[in-house]
């Protein structure tokens, strides 16, 4: 069992270095990101949605007894977010931005990029309590994920205001939360997978609130048809990107 629990968090922190490498890569070229954010928030749009309607949900459906159920939970995760929204706008005291000049939308993918994490934890830690090559195959299809999903999250910082530094720290704190999801799984053994279940139509949930209410409107002040088009195409490949890891798992 220790070999197991070697692997599943050397795996997890193995994710968490390779997609922050490519977010750190290209945070490099800041001034190119800022010029180009557009075209980063389309494809995080596309990733969001197709991780959603793609992974989680088809997920959720093929592991619950009763659709409903799962049904129930995503109407859940969209209202936690929008009720979380509109707490931080009340914080904020029904500002845009607050004092730090940070969006809401920065805190909140914030929280679901962590939750995310947590939950790719808990399934590379419940994959390898399975067997160690279901983790390892596992582990495999997550980074390959993970890629777009925090290049995504990273752009979507920046445009809320963060600076580069403190996008990258918060990023990577985020990431973090991959070890407690495997610390999760093995505490709760085979329960871990049952958690995750309840998890994930929630994250689902989450993830299409932020790419409908928040992100596709920043998209519609561009009015320009090349920047729309360009746009357009970037929503597809983002989802084009989520569809391809299919044949992954």
């Amino acid at each position: 069992m220790i070999i197991t629990y070697i692997y599943a968090f050397v795996s997890v922190i193995i994710v968490s270095i390779i997609s922050l490498l490519g977010v750190f890569t290209l945070s490099l070229k800041e001034q190119f990101l800022r010029k180009y954010i557009f075209i980063f928030i389309s494809l995080a749009v596309g990733a969001l949605l197709g991780d959603a309607f793609i992974h989680l949900i088809p997920e959720s459906l093929e592991s619950a007894s009763n659709p409903a159920i799962v049904s129930i939970l995503i109407i859940a995760g969209i209202l936690i977010f929008f009720i979380l929204e509109k707490f931080l706008h009340w914080h904020h005291h029904g500002e845009d931005k607050n004092e730090l000049n940070i969006h809401p939308v920065g805190q909140l993918v914030l929280f679901s990029d962590g939750l995310h994490n947590l939950i790719d934890g808990i399934i590379i830690g419940v994959s390898f309590i399975a067997s160690i090559p279901l983790g390892i195959a596992t582990t495999i299809a997550v980074i390959l994920h993970e890629i777009p999903q925090e290049v995504g999250d990273f752009t979507v910082l920046l445009h809320a205001g963060y600076d580069k530094k403190r996008a990258l720290w918060l990023n990577f704190l985020s990431a973090l939360c991959a070890v407690f999801g495997v610390i999760i799984a093995f505490v709760l053994g085979e329960m871990g997978e049952g958690f995750a279940i309840w998890i994930l139509p929630i994250a689902a949930g989450g993830f299409i609130y932020i790419a409908v209410a928040d992100l596709i409107p920043e998209l519609q002040k561009t009015k320009e048809i090349a920047y729309s088009i360009l746009q357009i195409i970037a929503v597809v490949l983002g989802v084009l990107a989520m569809l391809a890891l299919i044949f992954f798992e």
